[in-house]
């Protein structure tokens, strides 16, 4: 009875393992690492140690090393990539690239990896999930942009990445957790890339952990969005399936202005405005407040919502985006409203006055400073993404590329004091509107508009 028994379990278990490795190997997964070597890998830009320990890479930050990358020796297309991360403390960073590329005589003949990347970081930032473009455009998805993803990553421990890369949409996800949606054409394949960060001296020692790295490149699909997680895009006057899906709607094609008008009358100015190349440009005339073409509204007012838009400066140029527009004070410059500065503060003399900076760039104009982040702005002639979020409670959140800039709740006590000691003091019950327009200045500098998007929230 006891054999028989034996028998049964042995079989038992010999079903169960076989029946894991099918579904290991139906699933359409390959590994690349097999837990032992380092084949199909090779080291890329900084010169970092890695070693295997225990069935994973581990990569050992050091004294004066920049940046290395572990890198695959083939390159990938459209992919989900699965792999599991470990960082020791609190001040470190790391990052996976994929569809990046790599530059033999860049970074002073060292070599340059770049391109896309998901980042890894325990700080109290906590920006892991996140989209970076690795020594070429900056943040592309900081995860100010989805705030609920910052508690997805567990300091210290093993985190379970997936980077979902189908076509021109890339999806992160961190612990079963969606951190990132991006819509991007740049790379259509690259190299995929552990990171071992630069550091600062005393973190020096301080190690990463990869393992159980496996891909999968045919019979794609995307894990299923929850709502409300938002979308980078990077193709002009475009909105992705997710974006339709959530309800967000273009202000601008691209092609004409009908969503537009004069705040002086129901068309687009005939002067002092026009659309070309796929934008929305203000012309440039005196530098005087809405004296050439005028301010541009939309036809349509908005009361809770999330607005975006591209825009690109001149030197020297101000310009801004104001909302709760009503049109009812009568002024001769340019209409009345809530406003996210437009400015180039190092050479426009608005960003020495008003009070510690409030006419700054991405600042609630003449009543809140934005912060000074110092990867937050772009420089001029390069295309920004600015973002304005109204909720139903009143709260406002201005970003600037991704990055939180200000954040204030209309009507409360501390706006009301803020109103009453600016410039607006004087129009009763400013920036309370229940509604109102959006608004494109015309301050008589060139600048250039375009991917203007909003979601009715």
């Amino acid at each position: 009875m006891r054999k028989k028994f034996l028998m049964m379990v042995a079989c038992g278990m010999l079903l169960t393992l076989s029946t894991g490795r099918a579904q290991t190997k139906s699933d359409g997964f390959k590994s690349l690492f097999d837990g032992k070597s380092l084949a199909g890998w090779h080291i890329l830009g900084g010169k970092a140690n890695y070693t295997i320990q225990d069935g994973a890479i581990v990569g050992e930050m050091q004294k004066g090393i920049a940046n290395s990358f572990l890198a695959t020796e083939k390159k990938y297309g459209d992919f989900i990539l699965e792999l599991d991360i470990k960082l020791e403390g609190t001040e470190t960073n790391s990052g996976v690239q994929f569809r990046s590329q790599f530059n033999p005589e860049g970074n002073k003949g060292e070599g340059l990896v770049y391109g896309t990347q998901v980042d890894i970081d325990p700080t109290p930032r906590a920006w892991s999930g996140g989209i970076y473009d690795e020594a070429r455009r900056n943040w592309l998805y900081p995860l100010d942009l989805n705030e609920a993803a910052k508690k997805a990553y567990k300091i210290e421990q093993y985190n379970k990445v997936r980077i979902e890369a189908i076509g021109d949409e890339v999806r992160v996800w961190i612990n079963d957790t969606p951190t990132a949606v991006l819509i991007d054409t740049l790379d259509k394949t690259g190299i995929i890339g552990l990171q071992v960060h630069a550091v600062a001296d005393h973190l020096a020692g301080k190690k990463v952990y990869f393992k159980d790295i496996r891909i999968k490149t045919e019979n794609l699909a995307f894990t299923k969005l929850p709502t409300d997680v938002y979308v980078v895009n990077l193709k002009n006057n475009n909105l992705s399936e997710v974006e339709k899906k959530e309800g967000v709607s273009l202000l601008f094609n691209g092609v004409d202005a009908k969503q537009w008008r004069s705040i002086d009358g129901k068309e687009f100015p005939k002067k002092g405005w026009v659309v070309k190349d796929g934008e929305i440009r203000v012309l440039k005339s005196d530098g005087a407040e809405s004296t050439n073409g005028r301010d541009i509204v939309t036809k349509k007012q908005y009361q809770a919502f999330d607005l975006s838009f591209d825009f690109k400066i001149t030197e020297g140029a101000n310009s801004g985006v104001k909302y709760f527009v009503t049109l009812k004070e009568e002024t001769k410059g340019s209409a009345i409203g809530l406003e996210y500065q437009i400015l180039d503060d190092a050479n426009h003399p608005d960003a020495k006055l008003g009070k510690s900076g409030n006419r700054t760039m991405a600042s609630l104009y003449d009543l809140i400073t934005s912060q000074k982040h110092p990867r937050a702005p772009r420089a001029i002639g390069e295309w920004n993404r600015g973002r304005i979020v109204v909720t139903a409670d009143n709260q406002v959140t201005h970003y600037l590329n991704g990055i939180k800039m200000v954040s204030y709740k209309r009507g409360s006590a501390e706006f009301k004091a803020l109103v009453a000691d600016s410039k607006y003091k004087d129009w009763p019950n400013f920036g309370e509107a229940v509604k109102g327009h959006i608004l494109l200045q015309d301050h008589g500098d060139a600048v250039n508009f375009k991917n203007i998007k909003i979601k009715e929230l």
